[in-house]
C-alpha cells in the first residue's frame, strides 16, 4: 500500500500491481481497495492497475467539507501517479463517479462502466426526494447500521425483513465501516435514481470512448439504465453480460475489459 496527497491534503490510499498501460478502478457504495483485488490481479496480467480507497473508506482520509469534485480530484491525483493519463473502470455508483471525471476533463483515454445503478422508468420505486438529507442525519447521529439499512431498503430496494436478517451476518460489520460514505455515493448520483429519463446533456462533453456494461440476470433497472446510458452518445458501446447480477464474476469481467482496454494500447 501507498498514499498520494489529493488536491486538498486528503491521503489516499493505493495499490499498485502489473505492468502496461494504466488502469485505474472506482469501486462503489461500501467498496474499498481489497473488493476490487480479484479484478485487479486478472488484469494485471496486461495493465499497471490501480485500486484505492475511495476517500472516507479503509486506509484513506477525508474532509468534512464533502463535494464531488474532491473524489474527481482524488483520482485526478491517481491518474498523475500513473503518468498522467490512464483507463478507467468504475464499478455501480464508481461508474458514475467515474462517468463526472471524465466529462469535468480528467485524463481518462477509455471509460468502462458496470451497472451505474440508475433508476431511469418506473420498473422500480425512486429514490425518497429526501434520500441524501436523511443518510446524512442518520451518518451525523453515528447511527451507521441504519444508514446501511436505508441504503440497503431505499437504494437498493431490498425488503425491510431481508435487510433486518442482514444485520446478524458477518459482512454487516464492514458495511457499517464504511456507511460514514454513503451520503457521498448519493450526491454522485444527484437526480439519475428519480424514474426519469437521464439527463442528455450531463455527460455529453466525454468524448473518449465508453464501454457500458451491464447484466441480463439481476434488478431489471440496471440493464434499463445501461442501455439508456449506452444511447446518449456514439462513443458509447453496450455489452450485455448473460446470467450476471450485480456482484459480477471478475472472471467473466476481466476478459471484456482485456479487449476494451488493448483497443486503446493499439491506438
Amino acid at each position: 500500500m501507498d498514499k498520494v496527497f489529493s488536491a486538498d491534503g486528503t491521503a489516499i490510499a493505493y495499490e499498485q500491481q502489473g505492468s502496461g498501460p494504466a488502469v485505474v478502478l472506482v469501486g462503489g457504495a461500501f467498496m474499498t481497495r481489497g473488493d476490487s483485488a480479484e479484478l485487479g490481479g486478472l488484469l494485471a496480467e496486461h495493465f499497471t492497475v490501480f485500486t484505492y480507497d475511495r476517500r472516507g473508506r479503509g486506509d484513506s482520509g477525508d474532509n468534512p467539507k464533502y463535494d464531488v469534485q474532491r473524489e474527481v480530484e482524488d483520482l485526478d491525483t491517481l491518474i498523475g501517479r500513473a503518468g498522467g493519463k490512464a483507463m478507467v473502470f468504475g464499478m455501480s455508483s464508481g461508474a458514475v463517479l467515474a462517468l463526472e471525471a471524465a466529462a469535468r476533463g480528467s485524463a481518462v483515454s477509455r471509460l468502462a462502466v458496470y451497472e451505474p445503478p440508475f433508476i431511469t422508468n418506473d420498473s422500480r420505486p425512486p429514490l425518497p426526494a429526501d434520500y441524501v438529507a436523511h443518510l446524512t442525519e442518520l451518518v451525523k447521529q453515528e447511527a451507521y447500521g441504519d444508514a446501511v439499512a436505508y441504503f440497503m431498503t431505499a437504494a437498493v430496494g431490498m425488503p425491510t425483513e431481508a435487510v433486518a436478517g442482514m444485520r446478524q451476518a458477518p459482512f454487516w460489520t464492514g458495511m457499517e465501516a464504511t456507511a460514514r460514505t454513503l451520503p457521498y455515493d448519493g450526491q454522485i448520483m444527484g437526480d439519475t435514481m428519480s424514474g426519469r429519463p437521464l439527463p442528455a446533456d450531463r455527460w455529453q462533453s466525454v468524448a473518449v470512448p465508453v464501454l457500458v456494461g451491464s447484466g441480463d440476470a439481476g434488478a431489471p433497472q440496471m440493464l434499463n439504465g445501461a442501455r439508456e446510458l449506452a444511447a446518449l452518445a456514439d462513443n458509447c458501446t453496450l455489452h450485455v453480460f448473460p446470467g450476471q447480477e450485480h456482484n459480477i464474476d471478475p472472471e467473466i469481467l476481466a476478459p471484456v475489459l482485456t479487449d476494451f482496454f488493448t483497443m486503446g494500447k493499439q491506438a
